[in-house]
């Protein structure tokens, strides 16, 4: 059985994680009030600006638009969002996974913007792949001037015909406690579903197109962005609140064990003191 001070130490020791771990969940926890609320916010519009850009994709100047233009598809470009720090749970290795499926499935030279800095880590040691660009999702910089240069490096790429499609995987925020990491095609814009109608654009039918097909894509990157923040800082807040937890129950443990150990010690040293007794008085 272990000595009693020997317990102690551990029942500090876990104490004091507890306090961090506490600690950093009460912390995730404001985090993620602010970040929902700013991912719920937008949800509509992004939606809208989806089916709006699908419904551009149906005008006829869209066959000469270059975001447009569907080819053999011989490179990519894959936009990977993941997070800044660890102690996520599973939130930054599920993006991961995704990103690891997505490379075999494409099966083609790939190139890499990475978001966040652990996305950066991870672009940097995958194999067949060339980082373009890096960001630090918690920059402090506004949200929309990070989607703003991606969306730049992003369309560069497929106007030069560098690559020939662009992704983005992201983790979508469902709820607090159910959060989908998405792969999801940026470029070249989807074609309409069947039976869509078409449309004349006017006046200046190519510079409307252009105009709106850029702010909706630039639309498409910032929810994904504001959702994967969301989404990592409510996988943070539950496996803190779990570290916690798991805590409780370790100090709970160790209380136990140290009363028993404590309790052993002082029936020993009665049973000392009584057979001394004993001795002296025979």
């Amino acid at each position: 059985m272990a000595s009693l001070q020997s317990i102690k130490r551990q029942i500090r020791s876990v104490g004091s994680t507890r306090q961090i771990t506490k600690a950093m969940q009460m912390v995730a926890a404001s985090k993620l009030r602010k970040y929902q609320e700013a991912a719920l916010l937008p949800q509509s519009y992004s939606k809208a600006a989806e089916e709006l850009l699908i419904h551009l994709g149906a005008s006829l100047e869209t066959k000469q638009h270059p975001l447009y233009q569907h080819r053999p598809v011989k490179q990519t470009l894959t936009v990977v969002v993941a997070g800044d720090r660890t102690l996520a749970g599973p939130y930054n290795s599920n993006v991961f996974r995704v990103f690891a499926k997505h490379l075999d499935e494409l099966g083609v030279p790939q190139q890499a913007i990475a978001v966040g800095r652990q996305a950066g880590h991870r672009v940097a040691r995958a194999s067949g792949v060339s980082e373009i660009a890096a960001y630090a999702i918690d920059s402090g910089e506004g949200d929309i001037e990070l989607a703003r240069p991606i969306l730049r490096e992003i369309t560069e790429a497929f106007e030069t015909q560098e690559v020939d499609a662009v992704h983005i995987i992201y983790t979508r925020f469902i709820s607090t406690i159910k959060q989908k990491v998405e792969v999801k095609q940026l470029l070249p814009v989807e074609p309409p579903a069947d039976g869509a109608t078409q449309s004349e654009l006017e006046p200046n039918p190519e510079k409307l197109l252009d105009v709106a097909t850029r702010h909706l894509l630039e639309a498409q990157i910032l929810q994904a962005i504001l959702e994967s923040r969301a989404s990592e800082q409510a996988a943070r807040m539950l496996a803190m609140m779990n570290a916690t937890d798991n805590a409780d129950d370790l100090i709970k443990d160790y209380t136990l064990e140290y009363n028993n150990a404590r309790q052993a010690a002082i029936t020993q040293e009665l049973a000392e003191i009584t057979a001394g007794a004993e001795a002296i008085n025979g």
